[in-house]
């Protein structure tokens, strides 16, 4: 079974890309695109033409950090950095920090000072916004970080070392550089949000449901829950996405599996008419998501998240796919991972080229080119496919 990820640029989504074009399935379509766009208009007309809709504004609009050292450091190396491709297509480095510092962060373990990525995805935008993909990049996989500015002004080595490393030392620039060194392809924005601002989403659009197989009795994650279809608040949820010893086999593999679960419900909820329509729901939406957010310069403002977003509104759920990129055991520690190749680089170069990339629950192999038993060549498949899921896909099915 497979979803397919979006349509060449420039033509039109056919019947075979999602939901089905015909009776009911293109009316549902078009009205949750008519309405999607329409919320956004609406929650904007309600909230500046309301008396105190310029002070929301601004409180909202200087919610966000910019992270400008982050961003001189990245000028610094500009000549080294790909080129982009495709004209309107975005990638950007969605980092999850599991800093203890700031407010409730606490809770979550003592403040040593760093910062590591917990989580890592290269979300990438088609560039005619019929589909977003996003990569989930594990923390253990080996990669070459490059010499980093660190915090304190001196500059550290360049390394062979885990990804979350490249973070830890070096903030978003050294992320950002690592990344593209790893794929080659050109990080247009990058966006920090931290424990306390994740819950702080999630309660904002009250809670998001997921499907459990088994109940779950985690003490390490705070996390009791039944077996089904179980609402999440921003704790519940935040000991979801991160617990290792109670849900699954307890691998990085099965953790990013259920992270992808989970945004895809998140992404499901956030663009549901209840919120996007009712202002007084959209406001704590945007309150919560503004100041959780470390960003580049140029995403750090309302106009900038506005125009990112409004490329978004129009792409169906079964467009919006999550994938982990292809990896297996670092050969030296098992505790490591490392990319298969060529998979990960057919994958990369997909998404730097801005084609299109299937989803599917079968085996990637599949898709690639393989030798017969005959002896024989097999043609290639047009479109090479991926383990993943898309945010239309029900958990519980």
């Amino acid at each position: 079974m497979s979803d397919t990820a979006g349509t060449p640029s420039g033509s039109a989504p056919g019947p075979g890309a999602g939901a089905s074009a015909t009776g009911d399935g293109l009316t549902r379509r078009r009205r949750r695109r008519w309405t999607t766009g329409s919320a956004l208009g609406l929650a904007a007309l309600v909230l500046l033409g309301s008396g105190g809709g310029w002070a929301l504004y601004t409180r909202l609009n200087g919610n966000m950090t910019a992270d400008e050292a982050a961003a001189a450091e990245l000028a610094r190396y500009e000549r080294e950095r790909p080129t982009a491709l495709v004209h309107g297509a975005q990638n950007i480095l969605l980092i999850g920090s599991d800093t203890r510092a700031g407010d409730d962060n606490g809770t979550y373990g003592r403040d040593s000072g760093t910062a590591r990525s917990d989580t890592m995805i290269l979300l990438h935008l088609a560039a005619d916004r019929r589909s977003a993909t996003a990569v989930s990049l594990p923390r253990d996989l080996m990669v070459d970080v490059p010499s980093c500015l660190r915090a304190d002004g001196g500059r550290s080595r360049p390394a062979l070392t885990m990804l979350n490393y490249a973070f830890e030392t070096g903030g978003s620039a050294c992320a950002v550089r690592t990344v593209e060194k790893l794929t080659d392809i050109r990080i247009d924005h990058y966006a920090v949000v931290d424990f306390s601002g994740f819950k702080k989403m999630v309660d904002a659009v009250d809670g998001v449901e997921v499907c459990l197989r088994k109940p779950v009795d985690d003490k390490a994650a705070k996390l009791k829950l039944p077996a089904g279809r179980v609402p999440l608040d921003g704790e519940q949820a935040l000991g979801f996405v991160r617990a290792r010893k109670t849900l699954g086999d307890g691998s990085d593999t099965d953790r990013m599996q259920r992270q992808q679960q989970f945004l895809a419900a998140l992404v499901d909820k956030a663009r549901s008419n209840d919120i996007l329509l009712n202002p007084v729901k959209l406001y704590p939406l945007l309150d919560a998501a503004t100041s959780s957010l470390t960003t580049d310069p140029e995403l750090a403002s309302l106009r900038g998240l506005y125009q990112l977003v409004r490329g978004l509104r129009n792409i169906p759920t079964e467009h919006v796919q999550f994938m982990t990129v292809p990896r297996n055991s670092y050969p030296y520690d098992t505790n490591r991972d490392q990319l298969v190749q060529p998979e990960a680089g057919k994958l990369f170069a997909q998404l730097r080229s801005d084609k299109p990339v299937t989803t599917t629950k079968n085996n990637p192999q599949h898709s690639m080119t393989n030798s017969g038993k005959s002896g024989g060549q097999q043609p290639p498949s047009p479109v090479p496919t991926f383990p993943g899921r898309t945010a239309a896909e029900d958990g519980c099915a």
